[in-house]
């Protein structure tokens, strides 16, 4: 019973498991694999997971100075990409196991370890921070390269207590090195995400039909359906023909995605997502690819080019339509080589197989009419004729790329945090581009290679009262306006000039004239809360209120969700506001504390240097417990008034609870 009765209570959760193995490449150099099993339903987040989110794990090698040199970056397996409604970012996480490879380079003979630490955050219902110390033991150098071995840590999870998660782990290195087969340096990792990819897919797919509906590809269906009926001697033959042609079309394609994921590799386009350079460089090639598609010039390969493999198409038989294939490719790049390349960078951003899965999409979609009317010549007839409604077509997905072009420089600005296109200006950009395009559609603006207009059919004009549509929903996004049929696009609202809207304040507009105690500031909604234990309590005694100690994080989703969903309903805003002191300790909060308060932990036996930790450490202290969010009433003594709870999504739950612990104080 004393058993039972003890695990129902313990609340100190550890729910990734580590390994550590060292592979050796060289006679100088090794590669550090840091394997991680992560509990089910549990997430942990990759090292390069965007700003503004959950916090991303982080590598520290502590003992390189004249032992080792780092070889590169620390590579990860592949990640889930999931967008965060709470914080308005993509997250990058694992789910189940990742795995971490770091190549270092032996400087120092007599170097016997490698010490690292490793600093990471695990969420499911709750947030938990983590870190890890390993010492990994090196393996003996003195062999040949080609003898590969490997010698095995295995991390002990079990804690002397049970009762700390981020006590330093002891790593028990095996004395006998095990020989392995050598691994490569890429990262071996889970599946790819099915649903991204299979976005990527449809999403490439409809760009291949957009490709079709543009001056330089549909002219050429009835024009290539016609050749090879006309050339073929029987109907078979020439749907055969038509067939390989098409099957021609998918391979070329999918031979280009396949070489940009063999020459970047999986691994370097995941990081590139996430780079500055990659993101404004990106910025910069779309804008181009707009300005062609607009008619500012035209994006062509050298005419060399054609000429040599039109020749060659000459040939007849397969290798003839393989050329015939190529030839399209080539003459249609102005206006297919934009939307191949926005495919690719978006395929970029997910890694993997995704530009290969991407060109698949695109040229089945572009080589699917071709086959078809070859089967079915008597289709030819329902086409619409070629004219300026194909230009129209190119314009349009012009524009789309010039406000797709943005969200690659939103992206590299919210990472160096420059401020340079908050979510005002960006919002005030993509009006102007989608008003513009609104204009064009109704005629009222021309461009280039645009023919005369002396009217406009009903589809454009239905087609121009959808964006205007579009145009007038973004604009209260100005003043504050959640936009959720774009959420994700612009930055978070935090990420603004006035994170409460053009012309608005904080509450009622009182807020920011109201006189607050020491120590306290306005938190969610405009509570009053504290971000120190003393000074709150202190405070709760000299007004004789309860208090609420709420154990949170900067980087906690649900922490977050509470906040919004549940403390937002009046009927429990009335009682943080009006009936509790609100004590809000931050376990993630990374200030440094004054080096006379830093401490090393009694029960952990942890080194606190951060406001993060000591706050951090409190409540694995006193409460017996790591997870966030996590609540507490209490008295102005510090004694609890009700069991602890931590995320619950049910308001009414939540208010009686919280009810519960505040009737028991006793004035």
């Amino acid at each position: 019973m004393f058993f039972v009765f003890f695990g129902a209570q313990a609340q100190i959760l550890n729910p990734v498991s580590w390994k550590t193995s060292v592979e050796k490449k060289s006679d100088t150099e090794v590669v550090l694999v840091f394997d991680a099993v992560i509990d089910h339903e549990w997430h942990m987040f990759s090292q390069f997971t965007p700003e503004g989110g959950s916090l991303p794990t982080v590598f520290q090698f502590k003992n390189a100075k004249g032992n080792y040199e780092l070889v590169g970056k620390t590579k990860e397996s592949p990640y889930k990409k999931v967008y965060s409604d709470v914080f308005e970012v993509d997250e990058y996480m694992f789910e189940n196991k990742a795995q971490f490879r770091q190549t270092i380079k032996v400087i120092n003979p007599n170097a016997k370890s490698v010490a690292v630490y490793v600093e990471y955050q695990a969420c499911k219902e709750s947030c938990i921070q983590l870190d890890k110390t390993f010492d990994i033991k090196l393996p003996a150098l003195a062999v040949k390269a080609s003898d590969i071995s490997a010698a095995t840590t295995a991390v002990a999870d079990t804690v002397a207590s049970q009762e700390e998660s981020i006590v330093t782990d002891t790593v028990a290195s095996s004395e006998t090195e095990v020989t392995k087969t050598a691994v490569s340096d890429k990262p071996i990792g889970k599946k790819e995400e099915k649903k991204g990819i299979f976005m990527i897919f449809i999403l490439a797919f409809f760009s291949g039909f957009a490709a079709l509906l543009t001056p330089c590809v549909f002219p050429m269906i009835p024009m290539t359906v016609s050749f090879f009926t006309k050339q073929s001697k029987t109907k078979a033959q020439g749907i055969k023909n038509a067939v390989i042609y098409g099957i021609s079309i998918i391979l070329i394609y999918v031979l280009l995605g396949s070489l940009v994921t063999a020459i970047f590799g999986a691994d370097a386009l995941n990081a590139l997502s996430t780079n500055v350079w990659f993101n404004i460089i990106f910025f910069v090639l779309l804008v181009v690819f707009a300005a062609s598609f607009l008619g500012a010039f035209e994006i062509m390969l050298p005419n060399s080019w054609a000429n040599k493999v039109d020749r060659q198409a000459d040939r007849g038989g397969i290798i003839g339509i393989l050329f015939m294939a190529l030839a399209l490719a080539i003459v249609s790049f102005s206006c297919t080589g934009p939307i191949v390349g926005t495919l690719l960078v978006e395929a970029a951003s997910k890694g993997g197989i995704a530009p290969i899965v991407g060109m698949l999409g695109f040229s089945m979609a572009l080589a699917l009419p071709f086959m078809l009317f070859a089967m079915f010549p008597g289709w030819l007839n329902s086409l619409p004729k070629s004219g300026g409604w194909l230009n129209t077509v190119k314009v349009f997905l012009g524009f789309l790329e010039l406000a797709l072009a943005f969200k690659f420089l939103s992206n590299a600005d919210l990472v160096l945090q420059m401020h340079l296109l908050e979510r005002e200006t960006f919002l005030a950009i993509w009006i102007v581009i989608f008003g513009t395009l609104a204009f064009y559609l109704f005629g009222k603006i021309t461009l280039p290679h645009d023919s005369p207009l002396s009217h406009i059919s009903v589809g454009r004009l239905m087609l121009g009262l959808l964006v205007l549509s579009f145009t007038i929903y973004l604009i209260p996004g100005l003043w504050g306006a959640p936009l959720k049929l774009i959420s994700g696009f612009p930055p978070p609202m935090t990420y603004s000039e006035s994170p409460y809207g053009l012309g608005g304040s904080k509450g009622n507009g009182n807020a920011s004239t109201q006189i607050l105690p020491d120590g306290a500031h306005l938190g969610a909604h405009d509570i009053v809360a504290f971000e120190d234990y003393e000074k709150g309590m202190a405070y709760a005694k000299s007004v004789n209120k309860p208090v609420l100690l709420d154990f949170t994080g900067f980087a906690c989703v649900n922490c977050r969700k509470m906040e919004d969903y549940v403390w937002s309903k009046p009927e429990i805003l009335s009682v943080l506001k009006e009936k509790v002191v609100l004590i809000s300790l931050y376990v993630d909060d990374k200030r440094e504390l004054p080096e006379n308060e830093q401490y090393t932990s009694k029960e952990t036996g942890k080194e606190i240097k951060t406001i993060g930790n000591k706050w951090s450490d409190f409540q694995i202290t006193r409460y017996k417990a790591n997870a966030q969010p996590y609540y507490i009433v209490l008295d102005t003594d510090g004694n609890k008034l009700a069991e602890p709870v931590g995320y619950t999504p049910e308001a009414d739950e939540y208010k009686k609870w919280l009810e519960g612990g505040i009737s028991k104080f006793k004035k």
